[in-house]
């Protein structure tokens, strides 16, 4: 798929201040500009304007050799939580409900082809990888995805699928996309999903929507656990009821507001 041109508003120096703060990750938590420069696609004098730009910022820090983040880099990512408006009434619903069936609970939202995890009340530890705020999942293989793409027509869907890499990442992952589409329109037609051992081996988890004033999914709600204690039947059977009925309350107090 062909990249579209940036339009005369693009601040192409804004774009590559973000592309060096996106370098920085679990994996590359502290870097020399020569790292931060291949890493970001830039000149070394041009990562080297951007890194001191963001020391002055104080979003990055400097030892004389390796740049790191700092953390006012999550006043960021915290002006988008807190301007979300289910954000103060979700926690609350979320941490009895993972209390009551002692489940992972999770609240996410699309961004692209992938989910991003905006809220997360864990239940020991069920996913190989470690999960937070800010974590991101393909969307096609996750039941919160598939519970987010379900809002999209049918065009942005199509266009979401050809975009996403539809990687098998277990042998029970589905990646045909016709097959998808069948399985995402059941997810619209029934308002939730379960998802069996696709995203992760031994993981299974169950999504509902969370809806805003005009109907439209915003976010997705989830329950996961691990497969060899609770079957995907018994995940439907034991956890959707709990897991709509606080989707529902999350609703109403979003409707009050």
């Amino acid at each position: 798929m062909t990249p579209a041109r940036p339009g005369d508003a693009y601040v192409q120096s804004f774009a590559r201040g973000l592309s060096v703060i996106r370098v920085f990750n679990a994996r590359r938590s502290a870097m020399t500009l020569t790292e931060v420069a291949e890493a970001a696609g830039l000149t070394r004098a041009g990562a080297r304007r951007i890194l001191l730009t963001l020391v002055q910022l104080g979003y990055v820090s400097n030892d004389g050799r390796l740049f790191r983040l700092t953390p006012r880099i999550l006043e960021l990512g915290f002006a988008y939580l807190s301007s979300m408006p289910f954000w103060d009434l979700a926690e609350p619903v979320m941490e009895t409900l993972a209390a009551e069936v002692h489940q992972s609970c999770s609240a996410t939202v699309l961004d692209g082809t992938d989910i991003v995890y905006v809220l997360r009340v864990p239940a020991g530890r069920n996913m190989s990888v470690n999960l937070g705020v800010g974590s991101r999942l393909p969307a096609y293989c996750s039941a919160m995805g598939r519970v987010l793409l379900a809002d999209l027509d049918d065009a942005a869907l199509d266009d979401a699928l050809r975009r996403s890499d539809l990687a098998a990442h277990t042998p029970l992952t589905l990646t045909d996309p016709a097959r998808l589409k069948e399985v995402i329109a059941q997810v619209r037609r029934q308002g939730w999903a379960l998802v069996d051992r696709e995203l992760e081996t031994g993981l299974v988890a169950i999504s509902a929507p969370i809806r805003d004033h005009g109907g439209r999914t915003i976010a997705a709600l989830n329950l996961s656990g691990q497969a060899h204690l609770i079957t995907a039947e018994q995940m439907r059977e034991r956890l959707l009821p709990p897991l709509l009925a606080a989707a529902e309350r999350i609703n109403g107090l979003m409707r009050r507001q």
